[in-house]
């Protein structure tokens, strides 16, 4: 027990300075300052050449959604996920050595090249959360909490970052096995999480952008208002567009659906105008909403 305390401990305290090296030290290896960087260039294109110009700059939910932005790429860390998945990880390879597992890696690819790695790296994590996004969508208590991504109703780089803190641990959860083992050779994959911070700000934003033949490949902000429409195909009721980062999965499972630009389309969920308007309401909202 005394082992995992410090590990708490540790979690915490390794993160605070973390976070405060983050904010006071800037440099071109931060996440801080890429996020915060990206975000003012998104939302400058956002301002020179909006896709739906009638909607206004500062749109429904910005300080919220920027609020969301900052408190799950960081402040969540700080306050729970950082110290838990240290214990978590520590417990899980306890248990595995139990059994006399001491390596989970079943593929050696850290001879590969960097750019191999990437790109493994990439298509793998993509693919793991494809799946979870569409499992968010089916099972109806994990819709419960995917709804606060889905109450956005008028798109903005900032929804990217607006979902439920139970979705992080969803995902790191199922991703954390085939990732471990896969045997990675790059102990950093700073470059990697700036590419798909960039392309999920892009799907979000207020820009009419399709990247051409690349779409089949790329998520992209036509395709994934789609995701966001409050009114779904009758025949796809869960939902469509499930790519995160990648568009190729839905092309290849066919659940693409793109029957126009989709500039006006109602975005949300049915009865989304009811859904709670703050940070606390939203977080607590599928453990305290009332029971149908």
């Amino acid at each position: 027990m005394e082992k995992y305390i410090k590990i708490i401990l540790d979690g915490y305290y390794g993160y605070w300075n973390y976070l405060t090296s983050e904010i006071l030290y800037p440099s071109w290896h931060n996440y801080f300052y890429w996020l915060t960087g990206l975000s003012i260039a998104v939302f400058a294109l956002e301002v020179i050449v909006p896709w739906r110009k009638s909607q206004p700059i500062f749109r429904k939910d910005f300080w919220l959604d920027v609020f969301y932005m900052f408190f799950n790429f960081f402040l969540f860390s700080l306050i729970l996920y950082n110290a838990l998945s240290n214990v978590v990880v520590e417990l899980f390879n306890d248990f595995l050595g139990l059994f006399g597992i001491t390596n989970l890696i079943a593929i050696e690819i850290s001879s590969w090249p960097i750019w191999g790695q990437f790109l493994l790296m990439l298509i793998v994590a993509d693919f793991i959360q494809w799946n979870v996004h569409r499992m968010l969508h089916r099972v109806p208590w994990l819709w419960e909490f995917h709804k606060v991504h889905h109450s956005v109703e008028q798109m903005g780089f900032a929804a990217h970052l607006r979902y439920h803190w139970m979705e992080t641990l969803v995902y790191k959860s199922i991703q954390y096995l085939p990732l471990a083992m896969i045997g990675f050779g790059l102990d950093d994959f700073f470059i990697l999480h700036i590419f798909t911070i960039a392309v999920g700000h892009l799907n979000h934003a207020n820009l009419k952008i399709t990247y051409g033949p690349f779409k089949y490949i790329l998520n992209n902000p036509i395709m994934h208002t789609w995701h966001h429409v409050k009114h779904l195909p009758s025949d796809r009721p869960h939902g469509v567009n499930y790519g995160i980062t990648l568009s190729i999965w839905d092309y290849l499972f066919g659940t693409a659906y793109i029957p126009h630009d989709g500039e006006n389309e109602a975005l949300g969920f049915e009865k989304v105008e009811e859904f709670p308007q703050t940070f606390w309401s939203q977080i607590t909202y599928p453990w305290l909403k009332k029971k149908a």
